[in-house]
């Protein structure tokens, strides 16, 4: 007995957390399939539905394309199953219809209103199978004024705040160099099924998640808003610091690099200030303080850099390290394949690709003791898995296959 509960804790791990999870996917581009990733990460079987023809976008967007192929696609698309659908034509939904009363989770990022006008709302759904969660991804959410109109990313970055203070303070708003309010949604909205489907444990019914990128990302802005209302005051662009938050900047070294140095705790800054030869600045009036280092923020970043432009930054790094001051390089990924904590944590994994060879991404996230998940597969061919889920899960036949293939329906 004992031995066969160690094989099943073993062939759980194996298989994920949410092994025995089936999620259809019919989100595109990024922030309803980030979510497909997370879910697909820890082992859930998700079945992405595409247009018949050229499939979601990511299979071709992409600012390096070698062979002509998208390095995006097999990272997004890891761990799922391709199977095509039209779901413009009726008979493509009663597929849809079909498979999802199969499923446990339907994961959508049309515009509001979309589904509904198909006869595939919550609803509809809802009567079909009770025990699915359906998993909503847009720009401004299913309801209030805005709801129907189109939604990307980078508009919800800048209606949630992010784009507002990101950049140098003389210049227009910047963006960071990825979809962040993209993802960031696409987490949301994992981290809400995963609470939908814990909640029908105890319900026995599903329920509607409602990811809305501006939402995903107002909720990383801390205290912006009663900064505003409460303060009296409005955060702006600074570069590459926080207002009041000191030494905690990007110092030049010796050699050309540059160190991120984070000592604005006042144990920390101590032992900073020893480093550097000036223990009385614990003291100093200045300095002394949280509070102070904030309102001397400038001077002391420049003392700091003043430091640090006399030194290598292996050698600067090392004393930083034994003396317990958090600092580290700004990685590119040339630093990241280098690193041997990346190696010695398998942070980066690879997979091997059919064309380009031995792929590396990203491994899983975040680390489970128990059951940790896996990057099983790379992103599957357009309509790979239509036999599998068409024949295998909803029973059609051959024939079947081949008719709704011949009338462009998959």
């Amino acid at each position: 007995m004992a031995d066969d509960q160690q094989s099943d804790r073993r062939q759980a791990a194996a298989q994920g957390p949410l092994a025995g999870v089936r999620v259809v996917e019919t989100g595109s581009l990024i922030a309803g399939p980030f979510c497909g990733q997370l879910l697909g990460d820890f082992g859930a079987e998700v079945i992405k539905a595409e247009d018949p023809g050229n499939g979601d976008p990511m299979r071709q967007w992409g600012s390096n394309l070698p062979q002509g192929l998208s390095l995006t696609w097999p990272i997004i698309a890891r761990n799922k199953k391709s199977i095509t659908c039209d779901l413009r034509r009726p008979e493509g939904q009663q597929l849809l219809r079909d498979l999802l009363v199969t499923a446990d989770v339907f994961i959508e990022n049309f515009r509001p209103g979309t589904l509904e006008r198909w006869g595939l709302g919550p609803a509809e759904l809802a009567e079909l199978n009770p025990r699915l969660v359906v998993t909503r991804v847009t720009g401004y959410g299913q309801d209030g004024p805005y709801s129907r109109r189109a939604g990307f990313g980078s508009i919800g970055e800048a209606m949630g705040g992010l784009r507002h203070i990101t950049g140098e303070p003389d210049r227009a708003p910047s963006r960071t160099g990825i979809s962040i309010g993209d993802s960031l949604a696409g987490t949301f909205a994992a981290l809400g099924t995963v609470m939908a489907l814990f909640s029908r444990e105890h319900t026995g019914r599903g329920q509607v998640v409602d990811s809305a990128i501006y939402e995903a990302v107002l909720a990383m802005m801390e205290s912006i808003l009663p900064e505003w209302e409460i303060g009296g005051s409005r955060r702006e662009r600074t570069g590459s610091v926080l207002p009041g938050v000191s030494p905690s900047n990007v110092y030049p070294t010796r050699d050309g690099s540059t160190v991120l140095i984070a000592a604005n705790r006042d144990t920390v800054f101590n032992r900073l200030a020893e480093l550097m030869g000036k223990p009385e600045w614990g003291t100093d009036e200045r300095f002394g303080t949280h509070a102070a280092r904030g309102e001397h923020q400038a001077e002391l970043d420049k003392l700091v850099a003043e430091w640090t432009q006399r030194q290598d930054s292996e050698a600067l790094l090392d004393l930083l390290h034994e003396s317990g001051v958090p600092a580290g390089l700004t990685y590119t990924a040339q630093d990241m394949f280098a690193d041997p904590h990346f190696e010695a944590r398998k942070t980066i994994v690879r997979l091997m690709h059919d064309k380009l060879g031995a792929f590396p991404m990203q491994n899983v996230a975040p680390r489970l003791s128990g059951t940790p998940g896996a990057v099983q597969t790379l992103g599957p061919e357009l309509g790979q898995h239509n036999d599998e889920v068409y024949g295998g899960i909803l029973g059609l036949d051959t024939a079947a296959r081949a008719l709704l293939h011949e009338q462009g329906v998959i």
